[in-house]
C-alpha cells in the first residue's frame, strides 16, 4: 500500500489568526484536519493538541500493540475502528484538561476528521462539521455527517434552499472535542479502490465551495498539491470567512 499525499492552510480572507491545524503522518497512513475555537490563541491551541496527541497515540500503538489503552474497546467495533475512536477521545481528554486548567482556556474546543487506512480498509473518525469525502471515478461523495444545528434541523425537516441560505445558526456545532469530559466519535470504513482520492477538510472550505466546484478541481487537476492550493484559492475567492485547510490523500494498492 502506498498513499500519495498533499496538504495545507490558509488564514483565509478575513481572520487574522489561523485556529486550524492539520496532520500527515505517512508512516502510519494517518492523516486528520481540526478546526479549533475558542477566544484569543484557544483555538489553535485545541486544534494543536487533537492532532498532536492523536498522531502519539498512533506511534505509540503501532511500536508497541500490547500497551494499555486510556479507554475500553468497544465490542461493536474491530480493532482499526477501536484504535481510530481512542486517539480522538485520547486527544478530547488532554484539549478538556488543557481548558478546565486555566479560565483563558475555558471554552476551547476543535472538530476533528481522521483518516486512517489499513491493509483491508480506509476508516474514517470525526467530531464536528469538519468534513472527509472520496473522489471515484470522476465524482465526490461526502463520507461523513456535519454534527451541526443546521444539520439536525435539516434531518427533523425539510428546509428549502432559501431557508437554509438564511439559517441564523449555521457556525453552531453540536459536537466537539473539549466541550465534555467524554465525547461521542462517529467511524464509519470505507473500502478503498485504486486511484481513490480522500479530501479532508475544515469548513473554510466546504463552507465556501460547493461539493460540484471541488469535484470539477479534483477532477481537472490529477497533482494533488496544485488541487489542494486551487481548492484553497477558491475559498479564498469566495470570500474566505473562515480558516480555509485541505488534505489530499490518493490510494494505490501497491
Amino acid at each position: 500500500m502506498r498513499i500519495e499525499v498533499a496538504g495545507s492552510t490558509h488564514v483565509g480572507m478575513k481572520r487574522n489568526h489561523n485556529e486550524d491545524n492539520f496532520l500527515m503522518l505517512p508512516e502510519e497512513f494517518l492523516f486528520c484536519v481540526a478546526d479549533g475555537m475558542g477566544g484569543h490563541s484557544s483555538g489553535e491551541i485545541a486544534s494543536r493538541i487533537a492532532v498532536d496527541e492523536l498522531g502519539e497515540f498512533y506511534k505509540l500503538t503501532s511500536k508497541d500493540q500490547d500497551c494499555t489503552w486510556p479507554f475500553k474497546m468497544d465490542k461493536t467495533r474491530n480493532y482499526d475502528e477501536n484504535r481510530l475512536a481512542t486517539g480522538v477521545k485520547l486527544a478530547n481528554a488532554r484539549i478538556f484538561e488543557k481548558a478546565c486548567s486555566e479560565s483563558k482556556y475555558k471554552g476551547m474546543g476543535t472538530t476533528i476528521v481522521t483518516v486512517h487506512f489499513s491493509q483491508s480498509a480506509v476508516y474514517v473518525g470525526h467530531v464536528g462539521d469538519s468534513r472527509v469525502y472520496y473522489f471515484r471515478g470522476g465524482a465526490l461523495k461526502q463520507v461523513t455527517e456535519d454534527h451541526s444545528l443546521l444539520n439536525d434541523y435539516l434531518k427533523a425537516k425539510k428546509l428549502s434552499p432559501e431557508e437554509i441560505e438564511n439559517f441564523p445558526h449555521k457556525n453552531v456545532i453540536v459536537r466537539a472535542l473539549g466541550m465534555k469530559e467524554n465525547v461521542q466519535v462517529d467511524v464509519s470504513r470505507v473500502e478503498p479502490q485504486e486511484d481513490d482520492v480522500f479530501l479532508l477538510c475544515s469548513d473554510g472550505l466546504s463552507g465556501m465551495v460547493t461539493d460540484a466546484q471541488m469535484q470539477e478541481i479534483l477532477q481537472r487537476t490529477p497533482e494533488l498539491e496544485k488541487a489542494c492550493s486551487q481548492l484553497i484559492d477558491m475559498a479564498n475567492a469566495a470570500g474566505g470567512n473562515d480558516n480555509v485547510t485541505c488534505v489530499l490523500a490518493r490510494y494505490h494498492a501497491a
